[in-house]
């Protein structure tokens, strides 16, 4: 055994490594994405992005059937998508070890919600471990795998923001030597969910559960520390962390395997301290579970936050505890909302859509910041991939007025989850405007491959998805590929495509500014010919801002040199850098 630096998904990553995991598959999503690319480094395994997270969890569901430990990996939001696989799951039970991470976001550092997937374990009946930090990660993956071959069940393990991406020390072992699986074997009462089938796999189901409850309450997963008996605080993951720093003579009951709960552990805590209170964030389950016992829990003197993210300032605030302050904002600077990147491919078209005066059906990546002033050009975000289906029901319900109807979606969001909107669209003979934005990258998560690019996890060239051709094959007659870095292309696309009376769909295709090595020198402003317009700073460019008289100026530090700006100016102001530039040291 050796001691490293890890995070939590690395920790996560490893522990399938070592617990002899040889296949796994996710979808990238803020926290969870590490997980995976730390994973496909590791040797003698196998792992994918999937197109989205179903497919990735069936794929794993897959490899367990075929006789192979596997690790899928999804963020919160995910788990939804996951979750038409994972409640049959539940019923068929597995192959080999098959662990889900899924990371919630409490605080929605990165996501559109803040649901809580201790819910999902409950719901649908299987085992959840909740990590407190990095070496929790790796030895409760480990239990993961032991305890999905043990009770014949997939096992959820839960991260959340701060434990996914903080680093603490692990200890890390060896890879386990799993004996070779059997020969394959047709499981007809166990794998088919017939409703024949099913009604035998409920009761197996319940059967499970019972005895999954007696491990909970005899599992040091879930452990009792007795220190002062005048408190007892109940709570779980690295809430847990807050805790013991927030409140370091309370006696604790740390939960690791928050479904099902250790009944006869919280009873007996309970009847141990004179007050007892339960810490938790972004939802009330254990403090659901624990009242549905006829435990009484007490309050803190102050209410806890019902949203957001916990911290040991907040937690001794509540408990009247005096500490070290919270950190204060500080004061006086101006706010710093996020913007798109110099030289982003999806800046001309949120130009071109608030020009065209669209209404503007949103989606999930970079792109969504097209809703935020100066471009101010998006009017919804729900779900990956609901852009398309929305914006048929917009046209749908015909109350837009002269205003045209246009999607917007990523390359990757539409084949995570738009192609089927698109379909259902084109099936249905719906109109309007579908524009797929395809920066040849997932950016938002970190740049990973995904199917229109054909790049794979490991760096290989996979097949790569023609856009063009797949809308023509699911109907669409009108399709169109533009350089979004054209404004009067970009333009004129959108001016031409909202005005036919019948579906049409755009192809923005640039790549990510952050791919591109090549752009040319960056551009200045010649201050006698900048008359002030603002037409350049409506671009919403970081590199350009306001200098003296409201004239423009361009950061040369900042600016990629994309030629966006100087196609907005009707005044030839924005000029190249360069030796025939003359403009000194602009």
């Amino acid at each position: 055994m050796s001691r490293t630096l890890l995070s939590g998904n690395e920790a996560i990553a490893r522990g399938a490594w070592e617990s002899g995991a040889r296949v796994g598959a996710g979808y990238p999503g803020t926290p969870s994405t590490e997980t995976l690319e730390a994973f496909v480094k590791m040797p003698d395994v196998y792992a994918e992005w999937a197109p989205n997270e179903k497919v990735a969890l069936e794929v794993v569901a897959g490899a367990s059937l075929a006789g192979a430990r596997s690790l899928a990996t999804m963020k919160h939001v995910g788990l939804n998508v996951a979750a038409d696989p994972l409640f049959t799951l539940a019923y068929t039970g597995v192959g080999a070890g098959l662990v889900i991470l899924v990371a919630d976001d409490p605080g929605m550092h990165s996501s559109q919600n803040e649901q809580d997937s201790r819910n999902y374990a409950a719901f649908a009946r299987v085992p959840m471990l909740e990590p407190s930090d990095s070496s929790e990660a790796l030895d409760f993956t480990r239990r993961a795998f032991e305890l999905s071959e043990q009770f014949d069940t997939p096992v959820l393990v839960r991260s959340t923001t701060r434990l996914s991406h903080s680093k603490g020390l692990v200890e890390v072992g060896e890879r386990q030597r799993l004996p070779e699986s059997p020969a394959y074997e047709s499981r007809f009462a166990k794998w088919v969910m017939l409703p024949v089938n099913a009604k035998a796999r409920r009761t197996e189901l319940d059967r499970r559960l019972e005895a999954l409850a007696g491990l909970s309450d005899s599992t040091d997963i879930n452990r009792v520390e007795l220190r002062d008996s005048s408190i007892g605080v109940i709570s779980s993951g690295v809430v847990y962390q807050y805790v013991r720093e927030a409140l370091p003579e309370a006696s604790t009951l740390k939960i690791g395997m928050s479904f099902p709960l250790p009944v006869a552990k919280v009873r007996e805590f309970a009847a141990s301290v004179d007050n007892l209170f339960v810490v938790e964030e972004a939802d009330d389950y254990l403090a659901r579970g624990v009242r549905a016992l006829g435990v009484q829990l007490a309050d803190p003197s102050s209410p806890l936050p019902i949203a957001g993210e916990l911290s040991p300032g907040i937690i001794r605030a509540a408990f009247g505890v005096a500490g070290v302050p919270e950190r204060a904002a500080v004061e006086g600077l101006p706010p710093r909302p996020p913007l798109m990147c110099p030289g982003c491919p999806h800046r001309p078209v949120f130009r071109a859509l608030r020009r065209a005066r669209a209404v503007v059906s949103g989606d999930i990546g970079c792109y969504t910041l097209g809703a935020l002033p100066p471009l101010s050009a998006m009017d919804t975000c729900v779900c990956m991939g609901a852009s398309v289906s929305m914006a048929h029901g917009i046209e749908l319900a015909g109350g837009t007025g002269s205003r045209p109807v246009v999607a917007v979606i990523g390359d990757s969001t539409f084949a995570h989850s738009g192609i089927t909107g698109l379909a259902g669209t084109a099936y249905n003979a719906g109109t309007g405007t579908i524009v797929v934005l395809d920066n040849r990258i997932t950016a938002m998560t970190g740049h990973q491959g995904n199917p229109v690019n054909g790049k794979t996890l490991a760096g290989q060239n996979g097949a790569a998805l023609d856009l063009e051709a797949l809308a023509r094959a699911l109907g669409v007659a009108r399709v169109r590929t533009v350089d979004p870095q054209d404004l009067t292309a970009i333009e004129s696309a959108i001016r031409e495509e909202t005005a036919a009376d019948e579906l049409s769909v755009i192809i923005a295709k640039a790549p990510c500014a952050l791919l591109v090595r090549d752009f040319s020198e960056p551009f200045a402003v010649d201050d006698e010919l900048c008359t002030a317009c603002g037409a350049c700073i409506k671009l919403g460019c970081p590199a350009i801002a306001k200098g003296e008289g409201g004239k423009a100026q361009i950061d040369v530090s900042v600016c990629v040199g994309c030629g966006q700006c100087p196609q907005v100016c009707t005044f030839d102001a924005i000029v190249r850098t360069g030796p025939a530039c003359d403009l000194g040291d602009a």
